[in-house]
């Protein structure tokens, strides 16, 4: 019987072990500080940033919030940033994409102090991350893996595909189950012959876009699935709802243990999120991280 991966409550767990060490941080005199940066209007953004913000308080941390007009420059916005990498008080910085177009998101990506970028998307921390340094891990893929080891163990041999090949997601999937010893495929929209390329995956990671994408008939029997897409799709009736790269009720009849959407990865996202900002400031206040923190 396929298992449903409950990643919300796995989130929960994670934030209650992130709450406690905050804990013991504080009677130290020292609170983590996550310091969010939205620009402009951007409705599902301004919901991300609300939600990271209410669950930075909930697990005892600072949340410091910086919500720019759309019209702000990028010198304005790097102004910023400035200011936030020389504060003490903030141990984690992250500029909620997509920005305007008036402003390059690598320059500002870069802008960012690496021992504060919580998203691990500045190329120091992707470098090292890459090659097996000690390189933030961005939370999506660290929030996949999680769930993976959670539900598998011992992911050595497996065969993992990856569809998907964005920076955010495929990549640094990809190099995390390589970490793991998994012989691992990052398949996209130029993959031939996709379908049997899926059929052979024990771990399968969708990460493209596409409502529904990925049918029951391209998975292995027994494989794991972990869907990371999110998709708005409207229904006959004029409402909408939340689907997955992944054809789900097809899917389930096939997969050994599969994601849902939602209620699968997306949790883990803000969970990861606060953990890494957990980590930079452990990190930052040259403090030993605990044992069941990836090491990075």
């Amino acid at each position: 019987m396929t298992q449903i991966i409950d990643g919300k409550a796995f989130a929960a767990d994670l934030r209650q072990r992130i709450s406690a060490e905050v804990a013991k941080l504080r009677s130290q005199n020292i609170t983590p500080g996550l310091a969010v940066v939205l620009v402009g209007e951007d409705p599902a953004s301004q919901v991300y940033v609300r939600n990271k913000g209410i669950q930075t308080r909930e697990a005892g941390m600072s949340s410091f919030e910086h919500k720019l007009a759309e019209s702000t420059s990028q010198q304005e916005l790097l102004s910023l940033i400035s200011q936030l990498n020389q504060d003490d008080s903030v141990n984690g910085i992250l500029v909620q994409l997509p920005l305007p177009a008036q402003i390059d998101s690598d320059t500002v990506i870069n802008a960012i102090d690496p021992a504060k970028d919580v998203d691990g998307f500045h190329p120091s921390n992707v470098g090292r991350f890459t090659t097996g340094g000690n390189g933030t891990i961005p939370c999506t893929p660290l929030g996949c893996l999680m769930l993976l080891k959670d539900q598998l163990g011992d992911l050595s041999g497996k065969k993992a595909l990856v569809l998907g090949r964005s920076n955010i997601v495929g990549k640094p999937m990809s190099t995390l189950l390589l970490n793991e010893n998994c012989t691992v495929t990052t398949a996209h929209s130029r993959t031939r012959d996709l379908e049997q390329e899926c059929r052979t995956a024990d771990i399968l990671i969708t990460a493209v876009g596409r409502p529904n994408m990925v049918k029951g008939s391209w998975i292995k029997p027994g494989a794991t699935v972990i869907d990371v897409g999110i998709n708005r799709v409207e229904l006959e009736n004029g409402e909408a709802r939340l689907v997955g790269d992944i054809h789900f009720a097809s899917a389930a009849k096939v997969a050994g243990a599969i994601t849902p959407v939602p209620g699968g990865v997306g949790p883990m996202t803000i969970a990861c999120l606060l953990l890494n900002t957990l980590t930079a400031a452990m990190k930052q206040n040259e403090l030993e991280l605990p044992e069941w923190i990836p090491a990075r």
